[in-house]
């Protein structure tokens, strides 16, 4: 809801109580006027007028400039028509216009649609309408208009900030659904196209001849595209979902995916395919339970976890995955026998483009309201440990996605 909708809700009931109250005025100072036909003449047309128009100030859409301009004329025209109706001894008595306070209803119309310069355009115009009518700076009169004036020009100055706020939070939302939908697609690319560049790599510069020349191709490319992720917008793909893979670029890169969108998963059965000959899975005895979504991403940041341990510690690395189902959350930890990670190296990996622990792993579990934690001690392996809330699910409202 806009943020001035109230504003305008606020003005169309107040046009309307305070008509009541010009009218109520009008009808006690009936037989004391002068020409009291002609006030009981502009009375009944400024009656009919707020009658046919009061769905006119319920938006701005239909408050229209045309609308506002009229509006000021009935309101114009009652002042300066109260000189000519009412008598001059009662004009000088400081006796209320016809219009009476209705008048501050025009005033602020223009407030809310154009801000405080109109107010103050408007406002100025009433002002000298009265001053007409009175014929001297008398002190009420000054009195009500330097009224008038303030509160129209603050009330238009209010509507402007309000809308300035209003846009510049609406461009804060665009750029973090932004940012998360380029986090996603940089973790899409990171779980699959990075890894198997890497894997070309390697493996085209152990078995060399021209299959180190495409290993070479293969690493240029993996370089230009982890530059285009890690420091710009990368264009939306779509990949096809393999089955599971068991070599270690299938396994972090693809994973096993939820069944099911939005019911409860086992988080255990999706991490049995990772347990093997090099890996050790440990558990409650029952289901863990996760929403479908969160599951699946949490068992991608797993596979992500664990391709981390077979390229920096080697493919014949043992690692071991424990899970605990906590009352509130549930905890990953997934634990190798490396030499461990040197202080600030993750920091280094993520400004190189290598996005690995920063999206794959952390961005994950970010956009689920849980966190990852890196322990490593020098010659005695890394553990890290993935903790996700129960109840969590991606903030972007899609089924999380375990890879390409």
């Amino acid at each position: 809801m806009s943020v001035e909708l109230p504003l305008w809700r606020a003005l169309t009931g107040y046009r309307i109580l305070t008509l009541v109250y010009a009218l109520c005025l009008c009808t006690v100072a009936y037989p004391h006027y002068a020409h009291p036909l002609g006030a009981a003449a502009y009375m009944a047309v400024l009656t009919l007028w707020t009658g046919l128009t009061w769905r006119r100030t319920t938006s701005a859409e239909r408050c229209t400039r045309r609308f506002l301009v009229v509006d000021l004329g009935f309101a114009v025209g009652g002042i300066l028509l109260t000189a000519v109706i009412d008598t001059q001894a009662r004009i000088m008595d400081g006796s209320p216009t016809l219009p009476s306070i209705w008048t501050a209803g025009a005033v602020l119309g223009f407030a809310i649609k154009g801000g405080w310069r109109w107010a103050a355009v408007a406002s100025t115009i009433v002002a000298a309408a009265n001053l007409v009518e009175r014929q001297e700076l008398a002190r009420d009169t000054v009195h009500n208009v330097v009224l008038v004036w303030v509160a129209s020009v603050a009330i238009g100055y209010v509507v402007e900030v309000a809308r300035a706020s209003e846009r510049t939070l609406a461009r804060a939302l665009q750029i973090e659904a932004a940012t998360r939908e380029r986090e996603r697609l940089a973790r899409d690319i990171h779980d699959s196209v990075l890894q198997v560049l890497a894997m070309v790599q390697r493996r085209g510069t152990a078995i060399g001849g021209e299959a180190a020349e495409l290993g070479r191709m293969a690493g240029e490319q993996e370089v230009a595209l982890r530059t285009l992720v890690a420091g710009g917008l990368v264009p939306r793909q779509r990949v096809a979902v393999a089955p599971a893979d068991t070599t270690a670029v299938g396994a972090a890169a693809r994973g096993p995916a939820p069944a099911g969108r939005g019911g409860p998963c086992d988080l255990m059965a999706l991490l049995a395919p990772y347990a093997g000959a090099g890996v050790t899975l440990s558990g409650p005895g029952g289901p863990v339970a996760l929403p479908a979504a969160a599951a699946g991403e949490l068992t991608a940041a797993v596979g992500a976890a664990l391709d981390n341990v077979r390229v920096h510690v080697g493919a014949e690395a043992r690692a071991w995955i424990l899970v605990e189902d906590e009352p509130d959350a549930v905890v990953v930890t997934v634990r190798d026998e490396g030499p461990g990670i040197p202080e600030g190296r993750l920091a280094a990996a993520e400004r190189e483009g290598r996005l690995g622990a920063a999206l794959s792993i952390r961005g994950r579990l970010r956009e689920l309201g849980g966190g990852a934690e890196w322990l490593s001690v020098p010659g005695q392996g890394t553990e890290v440990e993935l903790k996700v809330p129960k109840g969590a699910a991606p903030r972007d409202g899609r089924r999380g996605r375990t890879g390409a």
